[in-house]
């Protein structure tokens, strides 16, 4: 028993932290809190291509909501923080497939919407390896895949046809966002004067380089908003401008469901349903072409694995239409997970779900929700940050 109990304890000196303690602290906490802001709430992007324009930019700098959609429970949690990948300026992966863990998401404020601007970790192996021989393909994770921004245009249960250009979802045409970008053949007096493309707000990302007609008229592919196209008609030198279009009844290899029987190009394409979660489709030669990717990589029926150079399931096998899973044949199928349809608003220069198919629910990161700074490229030192973007919310 402490006898002395009316005495004061005498304080100890607290140990005073060094500077280097002090800023390891201090980049451990900002590491930290930056890594749950990403996986929670926000995540920085930016736009490297033009399959989004006119609607975002190349160098459009964007946050990407987590909490509209919910967010992921990471699959590979043995990854260095704030990376994807590769560990920076590196080619070195930044992450260890050694723990795989299940994946959930939790609860968001909306769901995703026809219309919605998305970020997804894009399906499909190739393009997750662009640029890369096939004999050094990876196949990433589902929450490390490539992440690819594109404006969802059907949801889960939709029927959605194309034609001429025109998605129609369920026999009523789509809603048309007005940024979107059509292909117009455009003939003009003779080549057109950059000062006057700059005029137009015509970048190089929205025109090809010209071919010359005998009388020296210059024609160009363009890809055009519906504003640009009347203020470039009322041009004095534009001699005619022509939608251009895929047309219906020329097959185009290398589209999602294609074949010379049906001759779906990106312009033409369709009826085909959305899968849904609890649709159940009959299992057949029609079925399988269009459904047996999606069921074999993508519904979590068994591993999927790379092979050659490809990617494969072996629990799942579809042959001379047929469906077998783990050994066992089926003649139906019910769908696991909801999916969504996705396609650039530039139609024309988009690789998109026209091309590689559908997107599945656990492959969503997030909805685009505002633009936080752009920079173009094309333009002088002093015109270089785009300023009538800065902050403009993303529709």
């Amino acid at each position: 028993m402490n006898w002395k109990f009316w005495k004061k304890k005498e304080k100890t000196e607290e140990k005073k932290k060094g500077p280097v303690r002090e800023w390891v602290d201090a980049i451990v906490f900002a590491v930290v809190a930056a890594t749950l802001i990403r996986w929670l709430i926000m995540e920085a992007y930016t736009i490297p291509t033009s399959s989004m324009e006119n609607s975002l930019l190349v160098g459009d700098f964007l946050f990407v909501s987590k909490f509209h959609y919910g967010t992921r429970t990471p699959r590979t949690p043995l990854q260095i923080p704030l990376t994807h990948q590769k560990i920076w300026f590196t080619n070195i992966p930044s992450y260890s497939d050694a723990i795989e863990l299940p994946s959930y998401r939790l609860p968001g404020i909306s769901r995703v919407k026809r219309n919605d601007v998305v970020v997804f970790n894009v399906p499909d192996l190739s393009e997750n390896n662009r640029g890369v021989m096939p004999s050094n393909w990876t196949n990433y994770p589902v929450d490390l895949k490539s992440n690819y921004i594109k404006r969802c245009v059907a949801i889960a249960g939709d029927v959605l046809e194309i034609k001429q250009g025109q998605v129609y979802i369920n026999g009523q045409p789509a809603e048309n966002h007005p940024e979107m970008q059509k292909r117009y053949v455009v003939v003009s007096r003779d080549q057109i004067n950059p000062r006057n493309l700059d005029r137009l707000e015509l970048d190089p990302e929205d025109y090809d380089n010209p071919y010359f007609e005998k009388d020296g008229s210059a024609v160009y592919n363009m890809y055009l908003t519906d504003e640009r196209l009347e203020l470039l008609k009322k041009e004095s030198y534009i001699k005619s401008v022509t939608p251009a279009p895929d047309p219906a009844g020329q097959y185009e290899y290398g589209i999602f469901g294609g074949s010379p029987a049906n001759k779906w190009n990106k312009d033409n394409f369709g009826p085909i349903t959305i899968p849904a979660e609890g649709m159940t489709i009959p299992i057949n030669d029609s079925t399988l072409a269009l459904y047996g990717k999606t069921i074999e990589l993508y519904e979590n029926n068994g591993e999927v694995v790379l092979e050659q150079g490809r990617a494969v399931n072996k629990s799942v096998e579809v042959k001379e239409g047929k469906l077998f899973i783990d050994g066992k044949e089926l003649t139906e199928y019910t769908f696991k997970q909801n999916y969504y349809f996705m396609m650039g608003d530039n139609r024309y220069r988009s690789a998109d779900s026209r091309y590689w198919g559908f997107v599945p629910e656990d492959h969503i990161v997030g909805k685009a929700f505002f633009i936080w700074l752009s920079l173009d490229k094309n333009a002088g030192f002093f015109n270089k940050v785009r300023w009538s973007r800065f902050l403009n919310l993303i529709d």
